[in-house]
């Protein structure tokens, strides 16, 4: 597994359909608060083979290194820098959970390096985003079972009880302690762009959830107003964790806003 260096600190990530499209251009995720890679499998098996998809573990996750927080989000948006860096990647086209997609913003207010974001779930300053609502201890299986309920709408667990089951599995298997949750946390009580948003010229897809208690949609929508390329779109009765429960719209979506704004989009 390749590995990328921020002021010391190594970020461990993987790299699929590396020669899909341009080879300076990629999608990158970035990862919401104390959550292992699985977040991203919903969408991952939907861009990967089009576009090339590189898939960072953030600080304090999986094999990537945990030095002491408190974290903050400029750090993590350096660590997808330097995993851009390491891959020769000039246009990548961000895709942001929660806290990854305050990462993927505050890339898109420095750096030259995203030619659009894409953020699922993000506010446009930390108070509006619930941390507690997110993280569970993943060595309390009853509390990480337990989260579900409010990540994911009462319609999606009924219908869909063998995927909790397997979700609650990955959790245990690759979700950050309790030591790198309170690092993360603390990044997201340090940011706020709200009176910089005019600032971002970056195309900013918005999506969100209409049900999310984690972050309400009206935190989304106030985004994609600030945003002067900004979208939004809000995917009716989805919670939190919309691109699990509602996979096959936020899939279009991104599929069809990467045609958009990739170069090297697929035909």
């Amino acid at each position: 597994m390749p590995h990328a260096t921020n002021a010391g600190t190594e970020i461990r990530y993987e790299v699929d359909a590396p020669d899909a499209g341009d080879g300076d251009e990629a999608v990158v995720f970035c990862g919401d608060v104390g959550l292992g890679a699985w977040q991203f499998g919903w969408q991952h098996a939907a861009l990967a083979g089009p576009h090339t998809v590189i898939t960072p573990e953030t600080r304090g996750v999986g094999r990537s290194d945990a030095p002491p927080g408190p974290y903050a989000v400029g750090e993590l948006a350096a660590d997808v820098d330097a995993v851009c860096a390491a891959e020769g990647i000039r246009n990548a086209h961000l895709v942001g959970y929660g806290l990854g997609g305050m990462v993927a913003l505050t890339a898109a207010a420095s750096s030259s390096r995203p030619a659009s974001v894409a953020l699922v779930g993000t506010p446009p300053a930390g108070d509006a985003y619930n941390p507690d609502g997110v993280w569970a201890p993943p060595a309390d299986p009853a509390a990480v079972e337990g989260s579900l309920n409010g990540l994911l709408s009462l319609d999606f667990r009924e219908a869909h009880p063998d995927a909790l089951s397997r979700i609650a599995e990955w959790r245990l298997a690759e979700d950050a302690d309790r030591e790198t949750y309170e690092a993360h946390r603390a990044a997201i009580e340090g940011f706020d762009l709200a009176g910089r948003l005019h600032e971002i010229t970056t195309p900013a897809l918005v999506v969100h959830g209409t049900d999310d208690t984690v972050c309400p949609a009206t935190a989304g929508e106030t985004l994609a107003e600030g945003l002067p390329r900004g979208e939004f779109h809000g995917i009716d009765g989805a919670r939190h964790l919309v691109g699990v429960e509602a996979s096959a719209a936020v899939n279009d979506l991104l599929v069809g806003w990467l045609a958009e704004h990739a170069a090297g989009r697929f035909e």
